[in-house]
């Protein structure tokens, strides 16, 4: 499927955010009491296009690949850790795992482009485009090929989902590069200003990293078409590619997305760019303590669900989330009405 082909459903519907307001104001409660509970609430019955949306099935993909861009000494810890990360993630001890197991979401490590090879898990799919991108500083992270193959693999993924919310994260030494060269292609600005620690870049490294994110910037900016696809080929990930198609394959089949932090924005962006209406059916897990999140968060014109000063990745600050709306969603369908409690409303 090329992306030019996705079409998204709008989500204004007069009449349905009316009917959900309605039942939202009839909680035994003062009006809009619940903060951003009640937003969360709207939005996914929305997003849904039910007044009764709940959520049953939730998921999580954490999209996995290597990058070539190490290969220029800007991340503190070697390409192999990715290998023993997604080992870690299908022996379930990484973070986001057992956050996953804690909250009832099912879950998924997808190898789009790790430098290694698995064995066959339960929890892994094997989907991998290539053993890592090329070195974007001075050539394309990726063939067009590629980019495309990455994508679809993500619209594939998301066409089989049978789940009422979905959420995305990652796992790829080098990949807080491939964002922040997104990053300052999208919004027109310096490869340096986008840079910030990622798993720990602190000093002459941080620095080396700032230079080399700002040269490669430099370089692609003199033939990137203006396209997003352009702009993943040319200094993407496999797994942020990935990511981006299947955020746009979930909000085309009307599922809500629940975007993790810094690199997980890359995509949405991407996608954003993309399909503009895909927009309406992301939730920002939190704002990660990774210092340019904040600054695109702000262009998106979003409100995060959380401020945790995480920065983990992974898809945490994503699981999370789920749970918020969740809560947010428990209340909604299980709270008693003024009409049916006999409770008496306030006169102002």
């Amino acid at each position: 499927m090329l992306t030019k082909d996705i079409e998204i459903k709008s989500v204004e519907n007069t009449k349905l955010e009316t009917e959900i307001q309605a039942h939202l104001d009839d909680l035994t409660k003062p009006k809009g009491s619940l903060g951003r509970l009640e937003e969360f609430a709207l939005k996914y019955c929305l997003c849904r296009g039910r007044v009764d949306a709940d959520i049953s099935r939730k998921s999580l993909m954490i999209f996995a690949a290597d990058h070539g861009i190490t290969s220029m000494g800007v991340a503190p810890f070697p390409k192999e850790v990715t290998v023993q990360m997604v080992t870690n993630m299908l022996a379930g001890g990484a973070a986001v795992v057992v956050m996953c197991k804690k909250a009832g979401i099912e879950y998924r490590v997808v190898d789009v482009g790790v430098d290694g090879d698995f064995k066959d898990h339960p929890l892994l799919i094997k989907k991998k485009v290539g053993k890592g991108t090329n070195n974007f500083h001075s050539d394309c992270a990726m063939s067009s090929e590629e980019c495309d193959r990455a994508i679809n693999t993500g619209l594939e993924l998301a066409s089989k989902q049978e789940v009422d919310i979905t959420s995305i994260g990652e796992m790829g030494i080098g990949n807080t590069s491939s964002a922040s060269a997104l990053y300052a292609l999208f919004l027109t600005i310096e490869g340096a200003s986008t840079v910030g620690m990622g798993t720990g870049a602190v000093g002459e490294l941080l620095q080396r990293k700032r230079r080399v994110i700002d040269e490669a910037v430099s370089f692609h900016k003199q033939s990137w078409d203006g396209s997003p696809v352009d702009a993943l080929r040319r200094v993407g990930g496999f797994e942020i590619a990935a990511m981006t198609g299947y955020i746009l394959g979930s909000a085309q089949k009307r599922i809500p997305v629940v975007i993790d932090g810094f690199i997980a924005t890359a995509s949405a962006l991407a996608a954003i760019k993309i399909t503009p209406g895909v927009k309406d059916y992301l939730f920002f897990g939190h704002v990660s303590d990774e210092q340019f999140h904040r600054r695109v968060i702000k262009e998106l014109d979003v409100r995060p669900i959380l401020e945790l000063d995480m920065r983990l990745g992974e898809g945490t600050g994503a699981v999370l989330g789920i749970e918020i709306i969740e809560q947010a969603l428990n209340c909604y369908h299980n709270m008693a009405t003024f009409s049916s409690a006999g409770v008496s409303e306030s006169d102002s």
